[in-house]
């Protein structure tokens, strides 16, 4: 029988050097093996309403399930409990009118994450020197990406990028995306919202993973790499390390 797995968690979140507040929230469980990072949007305080709300919602459903063959349902669930809370405070409460937030959650059990996204927040796996990224943008240019009807380069230069296509609350419901990863020791996942990925290429995160700093410092630089770069949104990464 394989040994259980044993987790790191090293999270920070800032508010960026545009910004004068942070519409980012995050949360982890890492008894349990649950970790979200949500970036909300809407105006006033509203964005941080939603991603807080739907940050601790998924926390508070999933951080008592135990069962592996409950796992998936009851992250579906609750990214759909979220969904329902976010749609129904904006709908009772006109200052939140119009308010959502994206979301991607990590459930990891034994030796499997569970990954479950909507919009554009990522996760990405740190594996052997090589960054690989695990969910797809729900976002107008990944989707035309995805299609072949645009390039990176164009995707990345165009004025719709911020535009996404899915997000917790703006609708009665939300489909997910569920995906399933084997975990190997020695894997690091990063959570991240568009804050962090807008600024730092893909390769200058791979090479802040595969320092041999702390988990935690690894985070900060991660996040100090994006306030370098300007820092055009809150910028929020949580860095899950297996043993």
């Amino acid at each position: 029988m394989a040994e259980s797995i044993t987790l790191e968690v090293a999270a920070v979140t800032h508010v960026g050097k545009v910004r004068d507040h942070n519409e980012d929230s995050f949360g982890h469980c890492v008894e349990a093996g649950v970790f979200v990072v949500c970036d909300g949007m809407g105006g006033a305080a509203a964005g941080e309403v939603a991603s807080r709300l739907a940050v601790d919602t998924v926390i508070e459903r999933l951080c008592g399930v135990t069962s592996p063959e409950d796992r998936r349902r009851a992250l579906e669930e609750s990214i759909a409990a979220a969904n329902r809370l976010v749609h129904a405070q904006a709908a009772q409460d006109s200052s939140l009118k119009g308010m959502g937030t994206t979301l991607v959650a990590v459930a990891v059990q034994n030796h499997s994450a569970l990954i479950g996204h909507v919009g554009d927040s990522r996760c990405y796996l740190f594996r052997a020197g090589r960054l690989t990224r695990q969910t797809n943008d729900h976002s107008l240019v990944d989707e035309q990406v995805r299609l072949g009807r645009m390039t990176e380069q164009d995707a990345e230069r165009s004025p719709l990028k911020n535009v996404i296509t899915r997000a917790i609350g703006t609708q009665p419901s939300v489909a997910a995306e569920i995906t399933e990863l084997p975990l190997e020791s020695g894997d690091i996942l990063l959570l991240c919202s568009d804050g962090l990925t807008r600024e730092v290429p893909e390769v200058r995160m791979a090479a802040v993973l595969g320092d041999s700093a702390s988990l935690q410092e690894r985070c900060q630089v991660l996040i100090d790499a994006a306030n370098t770069a300007g820092a055009h949104d809150n910028v929020t990464a949580i860095l899950v390390r297996a043993g």
